[in-house]
């Protein structure tokens, strides 16, 4: 058996310039990213996810856990075996609140109480297909959840013996999650974008959206792919057992403006994007694809949003979307 992974956390006090080393804390698995850690009150909140690789089946068991040490970086509270055989998707702390998804076949989302320090407990739970990758609260009872959708197909077991359910990942997938009852989560409203291939740079850098609840706005990156049935190949063995786990191909990338409420959901106002009409399809065929004309970032002033890619500054009106101008970068 490997040895245990173990996550160390040092704490540092930084005051008028001077460090000082204050204590450590350790505790087993490893975090998926900078939302797997937070502060509240004096306390240390962390997400982790164990990996074992046992000798007798060469089968990684995971278990997901949560932790939460005091002042001096002891543990005073933990949950752990959360989901067994899944692993951490998303975290999300919000005051005495937290919320995990993990995933293997389908998207469970956790709602945790984390009011006492010392007695951390599982709330709800919601299982959906798919999974969020990145939460972002929308207000104290509603929680916006970015990812893909998914389905389950079943094949035979690697070892010849049987079948197994493994899950295949489709379009984006933007969901509002309603936690206003904590012991009974809701997929309030969700949309999906794109068929299989459709990325967005948010799965990976949150930075990457805009949300401005009192306006109403939602906007982010994507790159949507679509499915053109007459190019799928009948060789494609995963299409041929769902006409939906073809991998589409590039037809749009830019920013997706949406109103958002908690009351209506989703509402597309329209989509922006730096490329000439058809030049994503065209020269992605031709290979000589301008990735510099890729929207990364989007943020509004006043009543303007503006759009950034590596080559091209624009502005749009807020609410028509209609282009204002336009400014090259050159590099």
């Amino acid at each position: 058996m490997p040895a245990e992974v173990n996550t160390s956390v040092y704490k540092f006090n930084l005051q008028a310039g001077d460090t000082k080393y204050l204590g450590m804390g350790s505790v087993p698995g490893n975090i998926l990213n900078q939302f797997s850690m937070d502060e509240h009150n004096g306390y240390f909140r962390i997400a982790t996810t164990l990996q074992k690789l046992p000798i007798r089946t060469g089968e990684a068991e995971l278990t997901n856990n949560l932790y939460i040490l005091d002042q001096n970086m002891k543990q005073a509270g933990k949950i752990e075996n959360i989901a067994p055989g899944e692993k951490i998707y998303s975290v999300r702390f919000m005051g005495d609140r937290g919320y995990m998804v993990t995933f293997k076949t389908v998207d469970p989302l956790f709602v945790l109480d984390l009011k006492d320090p010392n007695r951390p407990v599982i709330l709800g739970e919601l299982k959906i297909p798919g999974y969020s990758n990145y939460l972002h609260p929308y207000d104290e009872n509603h929680i916006i959840g970015f990812g893909k959708e998914a389905i389950e197909v079943e094949e035979p077991h690697w070892s010849g013996e049987g079948t197994v359910k493994n899950a295949y990942y489709l379009g984006m997938k933007v969901a509002l999650f309603d936690v206003s009852d904590v012991n009974n989560p809701q997929e309030k409203f969700k949309i999906e974008i794109g068929d299989r291939g459709t990325e967005s740079e948010l799965f990976s850098n949150h930075k990457a959206l805009l949300f401005d609840q009192e306006k109403g706005i939602l906007a982010f990156p994507v790159t949507v792919c679509d499915i053109d049935p007459a190019t799928v190949s009948k060789d494609d063995y995963l299409a041929q057992k769902d006409p939906r786990l073809a991998y589409g191909q590039p037809v749009f990338q830019g920013a997706f403006v949406y109103n958002l409420s908690a009351e209506k959901g989703f509402t597309l106002k329209g989509m922006i994007t730096h490329h000439p009409p058809g030049a994503v399809v065209n020269l992605q065929k031709a290979g000589r694809y301008d990735y510099n004309r890729d929207i990364s970032r989007s943020l509004t002033i006043g009543d303007t949003i503006y759009t950034l890619s590596n080559s091209y500054l624009k502005a749009n009106d807020l609410n028509t979307l209609k282009m204002q101008g336009g400014l090259e970068i050159r590099n």
